[in-house]
């Protein structure tokens, strides 16, 4: 069995003082342990009746791309404001100290669509819920959240209530 804790790098103090940033560039660049990574996800939902993977900007476009192909479906983008070319659908959410948002391309998804979203970590939640709410609002439903890592301590599956949260890593303290 693979250790995967091993293969994240910890980068103390970034990108600012106090932050303990979960680097996956070291998991990634070995080959059988970023294979065994997707193995991981696509294990836990291929039997669900998934017709798009929606990745998150950007490492979630990584695993989700990787599963869109194992799972031979279609793979949706959503991204920060202004990157995407077409019509979008727009969804704020609350920072810590502001807000942000997320777009998505309104012909992306729509009322016959089930959707994975993938992303590489889970945190306080808000990325993930309002990426929910995106593919909510197109009409599709959201069948489960796929991360790579969890930091369990901030509580990110409280804004994630009643869908299917799977993490391969979990960090807590």
């Amino acid at each position: 069995m693979i250790e995967f804790e091993s293969h994240i790098r910890n980068v103390p103090d970034f990108p600012i003082k106090g932050i303990q940033f979960k680097d996956i560039t070291t998991l990634l660049s070995d080959g059988e342990v970023f294979s065994n990574a997707v193995d991981y996800m696509y294990d836990h939902f291929r039997n669900a009746e998934i017709t798009k993977i929606v990745g998150i900007e950007s490492r979630g476009f990584i695993f989700g791309a990787a599963l869109s192909y194992k799972l031979n479906l279609g793979f949706i983008p959503v991204r920060k404001p202004g990157k995407l070319p077409a019509d979008t659908l727009v969804e704020e959410y609350q920072l810590e100290y502001g807000k942000d948002s997320l777009e998505i391309h309104m012909d992306a998804l729509g009322n016959d669509d089930r959707v994975l979203i993938v992303d590489d970590l889970l945190a306080t939640g808000g990325t993930a819920a309002a990426t929910c709410n995106l593919c909510e609002r197109l009409g599709a439903k959201v069948l489960g959240l796929a991360f790579l890592i969890e930091l369990v301590d901030l509580n990110g599956r409280a804004k994630l209530e009643g869908q299917d949260v799977q993490a391969l890593i979990k960090y807590s303290g």
